[in-house]
């Protein structure tokens, strides 16, 4: 069977691929953005009529990711921002424009809520929970309160996956930090950081790594 005698056939599978890539969206040709467009605009149209949602243009979200936001804990996905396959995501939450939520990632705003710059890319199973529990020993810990400082993360940041991220925290501009982190301090501007807990390892302007290849579009997690 090919792809011209059962197109829905394959689709079933594009839209797998596509939940768990979904940068591969934004490079479909128009052929198959003429069933993936109106794919996505009911599955954000449905989000937005059951939960406290708003949602910008070219916006990708996968069916398999969990998105909840009671009133009182929004959820804004800015322009061409995508999460993927097996996400969770609770408001209160603010996500720029060209952010990327990769497979497994949960973010949870508490009551402070996460605010996540511009062009920030996060690798699949990052962990951003913007709440701690009390540890008082004289009582379980379930049955203790919790407080909520809230989590910044600036734009054009890299977070590797595998990364947590503590309640509290302010991750500045431009930074990097490494894959499976654990970061407890704020991050300053620009500053490449590893380890558990997170420490200083150096300085993006210092050390640049990588390719200043032309782009090509909205890149790979």
């Amino acid at each position: 069977m090919t792809r011209e005698q059962s197109p829905e056939f394959y689709q079933v599978q594009h839209k797998k691929r596509l939940s768990w890539m979904p940068w591969l969206y934004y490079r479909l040709k128009p052929k198959n953005l003429k069933w993936a467009k109106p794919w996505q605009d009911d599955l954000q149209q449905t989000l937005m009529q059951l939960e406290t949602i708003r949602i910008a243009e070219r916006v990708f979200i996968s069916p398999d990711a969990a998105l909840f936001a009671e009133p009182g804990r929004a959820i804004t996905l800015g322009e061409e921002t995508f999460v993927a396959a097996n996400c969770f995501l609770h408001g209160p939450l603010i996500i720029g424009r060209e952010v990327a939520i990769n497979h497994s990632c949960s973010l949870d705003g508490g009551k402070a809520g996460i605010t996540i710059g511009d062009q920030t890319r996060i690798a699949n199973q990052v962990k951003l929970y913007a709440f701690d529990h009390g540890m008082a020993p004289d009582m379980p810990i379930y049955q203790q309160g919790n407080r909520s400082k809230g989590i910044v993360i600036g734009r054009d940041v890299w977070i590797g996956a595998g990364v947590g991220v503590r309640d509290g925290v302010t991750i500045g501009d431009h930074a990097v930090i490494a894959m499976n982190a654990m970061v407890t301090k704020d991050v300053p501007e620009f500053a490449i950081v590893a380890g558990n807990p997170a420490k200083l390892i150096g300085d993006r302007r210092e050390k640049p790594i990588g390719y200043r290849e032309k782009a090509t579009g909205i890149s790979e997690q």
